[in-house]
């Protein structure tokens, strides 16, 4: 089967053709910085006709909510749906939806199947996705936890052991790039993740605060003087490593100011590698312990010294690496000391393979 994966981004689109049934190539792509929807389809009508045929069309969609938690057919009824969460996901859902109308009017009569982010952790067990709240306000607005990246984790919750030559089946994915979260699998299955309601709970990350106290943000409203639009701009955009560091948060930057002895650069990675280590312990809690530890993301493939600092203290639950085959990762690859209990292995990010067989699956 032919499958023409769309990612549409906040601002911009990433599209790829995978062919084949398991062992995918892909054999086309496209990626634009900017993109301005549906009818901006300029660049993205040559690459269309320059392909030749597909069978079908996989869409990636940050939020499905609690309705859409399986991949499914794009009719203008699962639009309206993915549009009605746009309050979730502001950003993402209406350039989800511009994505399937721009494709629609390319290649009209082709299935769309829509891949859903928050759909992986959808079977949470109850004590992980509940919030401690009042049940007359999580049955009124369905308040509950989410996750998200979704489609990363499950490709690598898969992946992960197939690296570590079958180890066991309780595996931690880290998912760090300018987003960031963990999951907790069993058996392929999600049993845990770090974010919740929206991708603001969790791991400090690019931009993004992570997880602050909600008594801090009332404070802020109540006698900070701060307006609600406010809060939310600073804890999105504001926060995380740009915040703490003063760059604009991508790791790559921190990690050279804290090389040449910038202070607020030393700090931003500190914090954002306690906090990774401190839930990496606490998702193989929810595991009874770990057989694999995964780092999948920008950051985590790449990031040779954030995956040292995530591991350093994390003996106890027989995590050790070995320093050379860490610095020379590249794509996937095992990176554990010899005699470590648990594995620990870099992924390389295929959400659009992932995307093809969900696609393929559900067609």
């Amino acid at each position: 089967m032919r499958v023409l994966v769309v990612n549409t981004g906040s601002s911009s689109l990433k599209v790829r053709v995978v062919e084949g049934d398991g062992a995918d190539d892909v054999t086309a792509d496209l990626d634009l910085e900017r993109w301005d929807g549906e009818d901006d389809l300029d660049a993205l009508g040559d690459f269309v006709g320059g392909i030749g045929s597909v069978d079908a069309v996989g869409h990636r969609v940050v939020h499905g909510g609690s309705e859409l938690t399986a991949p499914t057919l794009v009719t203008p009824a699962v639009e309206q749906a993915v549009l009605a969460l746009t309050s979730l996901a502001p950003l993402h859902q209406p350039r989800a939806v511009a994505g399937m109308r721009a494709i629609d009017r390319l290649v009209p009569g082709v299935p769309q199947v829509a891949c859903f982010d928050t759909a992986f952790h959808a079977g949470l067990p109850e004590p992980a996705r509940t919030y401690a709240l009042p049940a007359a306000w999580r049955e009124r607005w369905g308040l509950r936890r989410f996750g998200f990246h979704g489609l990363s984790h499950a490709w690598t919750v898969r992946r992960a052991p197939e690296i570590a030559g079958g180890a066991g089946d309780r595996v931690v994915s880290c998912h760090l790039g300018a987003g960031a979260s963990l999951c907790a699998a069993r058996g392929g299955r999600s049993v845990d993740t770090t974010m919740g309601f929206t991708p603001l709970e969790g791991l400090v990350m690019a931009t993004r605060s992570g997880s602050v106290d909600p008594g801090l943000v009332l404070w802020l409203v109540e006698h900070g003087g701060l307006a609600a639009d406010e809060v939310r701009d600073g804890l999105e955009h504001s926060s995380g490593l740009a915040g703490l560091s003063g760059t604009g948060g991508d790791m790559r930057d921190v990690l050279a100011a804290r090389a040449a002895g910038d202070d607020r650069a030393a700090l931003a990675f500190d914090a954002y590698a306690h906090r990774l280590r401190k839930e990496i312990a606490a998702m193989a809690a929810t595991l009874d312990g770990v057989d694999v530890l995964a780092f999948t993301g920008g950051v985590g493939e790449h990031a040779v010294e954030v995956r040292a600092a995530a591991v350093d203290g994390l003996g106890f639950l027989g995590v050790a690496l070995d320093a050379d085959a860490n610095a020379g990762a590249a794509g996937d690859a095992e990176i554990s000391a010899a005699g470590a209990s648990a594995r620990t292995v870099v992924v390389t990010a295929r959400e659009e393979l992932e995307i093809a067989r969900q696609v393929r699956e559900l067609l």
